[in-house]
């Protein structure tokens, strides 16, 4: 197995002064095209599998029978900030459920969005579960809980019949089973390890539709389209994944914690799963990751000077000035494109 390379350089003063070593697999068509390091470990994919734990939320009729339209599919798999954007909208898709948010299963963290944060703090106010940022993705298992005549209590355990429909279409769309047993993501629901070319492989099949019932097939791209028409919701203004959604001519990447990208990409039939080792979310995987996508061809001239200051992002000390920079390693991502 090989050892992930170096993927993203911290450069001050001209040294390099930490790096952070990341690992990718591409798949078009049945197979990998594109490998760098450790794609066979298995890894766990947190939230950038939520397009996938949103398919029964939408094909089995959930979302259409509460009157949720595409606000609300990009909540069900947003990694949202918590800002009024978010918890407004889902307070009332919570009030249309009839349900508290203390049926909520996620927990309370402060909210992403700094300044929301800063708001509540200065106002005496605590956050409640709506902030977190998993918030969209539990009311829309709780939904499809409520629609199905299920119990909504315990629905994020991994025997709960939607956590096993959920895995069900995972296993289907990668081709093989998850690792067992599952381990308990931050929010509390199962989170599957599998190697980064299953991940890569699900990403392509949920994209294309490919392993799915028509009614599946028609939610993923339902779901797609929902996530493209509404970065923000997906994610909060400003945000690197917001924006690099923002400007991609084709499908959606998403973001999980600890350094995982999954890439879903139904015009160009690829799929992407990037890990970065030392689970360098903020700082390395967006560097990572821009530097795959231009390789790859997903990104126009246009949408790359866009997103310059994410490609190579300026490192700025407490006094504003510039000291270096977080750039992407020599060679990185290897390959030539597929």
């Amino acid at each position: 197995m090989a050892a992930p390379p170096v993927a993203v350089e911290v450069v001050r003063g001209g040294r390099v002064e930490s790096r952070h070593r990341a690992s990718l697999a591409v798949v078009r068509g049945e197979r990998p095209v594109l490998t760098v390091g450790e794609v066979t470990r298995p890894v766990y994919p947190r939230s950038a599998i939520k397009p996938i734990q949103a398919l029964p939320f939408v094909a089995d009729g959930a979302a259409d029978a509460f009157g949720l339209g595409a606000g609300e599919i990009a909540l069900a798999c947003a990694s949202h900030a918590g800002e009024p954007c978010h918890t407004e909208r889902l307070a009332r898709w919570l009030a249309r459920l009839g349900l508290d948010v203390r049926d909520l299963a996620c927990g309370i963290h402060p909210p992403l969005a700094a300044e929301v944060a800063a708001d509540l703090a200065r106002r005496g106010r605590a956050p409640t579960p709506l902030h977190h940022n998993c918030s969209g993705k539990h009311l829309a298992m709780l939904t499809t809980a409520r629609h199905l005549g299920l119990s909504v209590a315990g629905y994020h355990r991994p025997d709960h019949p939607v956590q096993e429909r959920i895995r069900e279409l995972l296993t289907r769309l990668a081709g093989e089973p998850p690792a067992e047993p599952p381990a308990l993501d931050g929010c509390s629901v199962p989170t599957w390890a599998m190697p980064l070319v299953a991940l890569a492989r699900a990403a392509r099949s949920f994209a294309r539709g490919l392993g799915l019932t028509p009614a599946e097939a028609a939610a993923a791209r339902r779901i797609l389209a929902a996530c493209r028409a509404h970065p923000v919701l997906l994610s909060g203004r400003g945000r690197p994944d917001a924006r690099i959604d923002g400007v991609l001519a084709d499908g959606l990447v998403k973001i999980g914690a600890e350094g995982i990208y999954l890439g879903y990409f139904p015009a160009a039939d690829l799929g992407l799963a990037l890990k970065v080792e030392d689970g360098g979310c903020g700082r390395a995987a967006p560097v990572a990751l821009l530097a795959v996508l231009e390789r790859l061809g997903l990104l126009d001239a246009e949408g790359s000077a866009r997103l310059a200051d994410l490609r190579v992002v300026p490192l700025v000390n407490h006094a504003g000035r510039t000291v270096g920079e977080i750039r992407p390693a020599a060679g990185w991502p290897g390959a030539s494109a597929p």
